[in-house]
């Protein structure tokens, strides 16, 4: 089935480059500790791959 991931904001923006405050509001993340799923596609894993070190990764697979 299809592949979701599940993406947590776990370190603040602040400090941060501009360009790393625009990719996890794309992403959709605004605040501290806040989960979003995403499809597993390769523009959002690029996305996150931007961002890893302000974020923590969960994939999870659709079995239903």
């Amino acid at each position: 089935m299809s592949a979701m991931l599940k993406v947590t904001l776990v370190k603040s923006m602040n400090g941060r480059p501009e360009r790393h405050r625009e990719i996890l509001r794309g992403l959709g993340l605004r605040k501290l500790n806040r989960s979003i799923q995403l499809a597993d596609t390769s523009a959002n894993r690029g996305m996150v791959n931007k961002v890893l070190h302000l974020v923590k990764i969960e994939e999870n697979t659709d079995e239903a």
